[in-house]
């Protein structure tokens, strides 16, 4: 069989492979998910090398079943490499590239790095800013996000302050009924309580 044949016969297994590990994932199975996220990302690597954005995303769906049951140091490993891999290949300012970063700082924050999670929220709301517009809802969600790594950090007053910013924006919006804008005001009535 040819390297093509090869890869033609095997991608509807690996997206078989992926589909399932992201439903045993969804139900909570993470070692079941990991076995299999394991192979997809082994086999896309020797089917379709390293750089391919399959395999970008085999590996970046391993890190956050890695980072769900707890082996966080192994899912930094992977998300920093996915992470410079995206900046080579896509450049900073792409959304994957984005991506990448906002679950690196997750991660960072899971392990205790809240300093390293800050400075990569803080990269990602300044280009989302830039690229997108203040009021796209991923930006409000970087927004967010950097604020609970503030408070992470002991920077409960920043924290606050940036949570009743995305609040307003929120409200502004979404109205104040929509779900992101009740997550919004729950995490800063928490963030509020914790200050008093």
């Amino acid at each position: 069989m040819t390297a093509s044949g090869c890869w033609a016969a095997s991608t509807p297994t690996r997206l078989a492979r992926g589909n399932l590990a992201s439903s045993y994932w969804q139900a909570g199975r993470t070692g079941e998910a990991i076995a299999i996220q394991e192979q997809v990302a082994a086999d896309s690597e020797r089917l379709l090398g390293g750089d391919h954005p399959d395999t970008l995303t085999a590996r970046a769906n391993l890190a956050a079943s890695y980072r769900q049951a707890g082996r966080t140091g192994e899912a930094i490993a992977i998300q920093e490499r996915v992470l410079a891999d995206r900046e080579r290949l896509l450049g900073d300012e792409h959304p994957s590239t984005l991506t990448a970063r906002v679950n690196l700082a997750a991660s960072y924050r899971q392990a205790g790095r809240t300093g390293e999670a800050i400075a990569l929220l803080e990269q990602v709301v300044a280009d989302r800013e830039r690229i997108l517009g203040g009021d796209h809802p991923d930006t409000l969600t970087a927004r967010a996000n950097l604020a609970t790594s503030y408070g992470q950090a002991g920077g409960t007053g920043e924290a606050i302050a940036l949570l009743e910013q995305v609040v307003a924006d929120r409200e502004r919006l979404l109205g104040g009924d929509h779900p992101d804008t009740l997550t919004a005001r729950t995490a800063l009535s928490e963030w509020q309580a914790l200050e008093y």
